[in-house]
This record gives C-alpha cells, structure tokens and sequence, in this order.
C-alpha cells in the first residue's frame, strides 16, 4: 500500500501511517527500531532494498531523508516536504516513508524526523554515502543510539577513516569493519588451533581498501606483533599469511567467495568466505546497538600508523606493535590474546 502526500507535515504524516495500518488491517505496531537512511536520489533505491531485506530480521520503522538542491535560487527559498508512506507488501515487514526535502527545510531535516520516530524504540541512522565525518554532531546523528557510515563508499577512503579516528563517540561503525567480521572471526578460530607463537603478520588486499586497512590494525591491536600490509587486484581481502614459530598460517580468498585455510602440519582446508551484499551487513549491525569498543580499540590504535600511499610504490606499509620499538618486549602469545576478543567478532 502506497500513500502519496505533497507539501505535507510530519503530523500528517503520522495519521496517514495510521490510516494505513487499519486498512491493511495491522492496528499493532510490532517494530523494535527506527532506521533513519539519509541519502540521496540516486541511491535510494539500493538502500531501500537493503533495508527491506534486513527487516524480516529487524522489524522496522525506515525513514529516508532524501535532501533535494534546488538549481534555481527562487525554488531554495520554497520550502516544501514530499513524502511517500508504504506499508504491508511495499515495506517488507516493517513500515517505510521517504520523506523528500526541499528549500530551507532541508537544512532542519532533524525536525521533520523526531515526530516520526517509534516510541521508546532504538534509533539507528545509516548514510549509505557522503557521511558526514563526524556523525555524533550531525543534526540527525544526534538522535541514534547507533550511527552506520561506510567509508567504502567515500571518495578518499583512508583520509576518511582516519577523521573517523579522531571523532569516534561510542555508537559510531563503520560497514567496512562490519565486512570483515567473517575474516575476524576464521582467524581467531585458526588460532585456537594451535599453540605457537605469532611473530609477525601480512594481510593482502585491495590498495586503499578501508576493510583492508581496519583488519591489519586490528590484528596489530589484538596480536602486538608488525602487521604488513601487501597490496592485490582484489576482490576486496585476498590473504591473510601469519608467521608463527611453529610454521605459516595462511588464509588465502583469491575469488571472492571460497577461501583456503593452511596450518602448518594440517590438510588444506575450503571455507566459505564469501562477499556479502549490503542487506547482511545492515542486519548484522542491528543486531547490536551497543557501543562497538573492539572497533572503536582498533580504529585509534591503527589509524595514526596509517601510510595513505601504502602499496603505491610497491612497498608496504607496516602498522607496528607498540612493543616493535622495544627489543626487550616479546610477541605475545596467539593462544592468550587473539581468542580473548574472538567472541567480540559480531
């Protein structure tokens, strides 16, 4: 069911949402959350898909600001507020409005929001692209529990995970952090496998990946041992190759889809590791609202190692363990730290 409404209020807004449920005949409000997507035209539509798959896992309240420029300086001084309500089949589980913006209206788009948020329910606001580089202080960030940016999408990637380092508020993540959750997890599971000791690590992927650059200071953070970043033509990861004292551990996705796990002293092992799309990993992250504190460690551990023109030149860039420094210090041991956060992998 569709209800269009033009130069509307969120006030009407909220009775046609009403309207609409009896007439479907869903008088209850099931939703647990309120995802609020800001974007723009041109990728609405993608986000909208991705929101309405993760709904039949996350029943939902979705919002989609959509801020329209005017090209015509007399149209900015217009203002006016468009919305689009779905319900039933058109929202997948939940409840959806695209509220498109235009004229000074745009700028207060937090004010149109607020009345249309669920009661008493989360609040997560997801920018599919052009996040801002500091969430927390951005007019509609400032109402969630939980702000999604993904820096994969941005123009400069690194440049931007860096700002992401020097602003993080508990609540902040990333979507290229959530992508690598799978690799995380693998990894830490390999290493409850044996009982060596890791003494230095190379992690293979894309030049300027942002997933990339989070899994190397992750594992940095985690294992206090020089972590090399190599760069491949992709997909995304390629490899992880860890040297340990008791012989290489190797995880190896040349496809995108099927990786390799070699132990030393082990068969060869196929393990599913494939790319996930965009709907898996928005479900993923609406099933913690919590504040992200391995992410958030990883992230300002990381970041100021960061080398931007890593793997430009053929040369890699080494993110150091803080011990590297100190001859005296000792690599930690695998089986002591790295399975200490496995459970912290989402």
């Amino acid at each position: 069911m569709k209800i269009d409404l033009t130069d509307t209020t969120s006030s009407k807004i909220n009775k046609a949402l009403v309207q609409g449920r009896r007439a479907i005949g869903t008088p209850a409000v099931g939703m647990v959350l309120t995802l609020v997507i800001v974007t723009d035209e041109e990728n609405a539509y993608d986000a909208l898909k991705a929101a309405g798959d993760a709904s039949h896992e996350h029943p939902s309240r979705t919002l989609v600001v959509i801020k329209r420029v005017s090209r015509s300086p007399r149209d900015r001084t217009q203002s006016r507020l468009d919305a689009e309500v779905r319900l039933g089949a058109e929202a997948g589980t939940g409840e959806t409005v695209v509220l498109r913006l235009y004229g000074e209206v745009a700028e207060h788009a937090q004010s149109v929001v607020l009345p249309l948020l669920l009661p008493d329910a989360p609040v997560v606001v997801w920018w599919p692209v052009n996040a801002p580089l500091d969430p927390a202080k951005d007019p509609l960030g400032a109402l969630a529990q939980r702000r999604v940016t993904d820096t994969y999408a941005a123009e400069q990637p690194i440049e931007d995970l860096t700002a992401r380092a020097g602003t993080y508020t508990p609540g902040d993540t990333d979507l290229s952090w959530t992508r690598i959750t799978p690799w995380r997890s693998m990894l830490a599971a390999a290493l409850d496998q044996v009982t060596c000791q890791v003494q230095g690590v190379e992690v293979e992927g894309e030049e300027f990946n942002p997933s990339c650059e989070l899994l190397a200071m992750w594992l940095a953070e985690r294992l206090a041992v020089p972590v090399q970043r190599s760069v491949s033509g992709g997909p995304g990861l390629t490899a992880v190759r860890m040297t340990t004292d008791c012989g290489p551990i190797v995880l190896d996705r040349a496809d995108g889809t099927l990786a390799t796990l070699a132990i030393q002293d082990q068969p060869e092992r196929a393990v599913a590791l494939k790319r996930r799309d965009t709907a898996e990993l928005i479900a993923e992250e609406l099933r913690r609202l919590d504040p992200d504190d391995t992410y958030a460690s990883a992230l300002r551990y990381g970041v100021n190692r960061l080398n931007p023109s890593a793997g430009s030149a053929g040369e890699p860039a080494a993110v150091p363990a803080p011990e590297e420094t100190s001859p005296k210090a000792p690599a930690k041991k695998a089986t002591r730290k790295a399975p200490a956060k496995k459970a912290a992998a989402k």
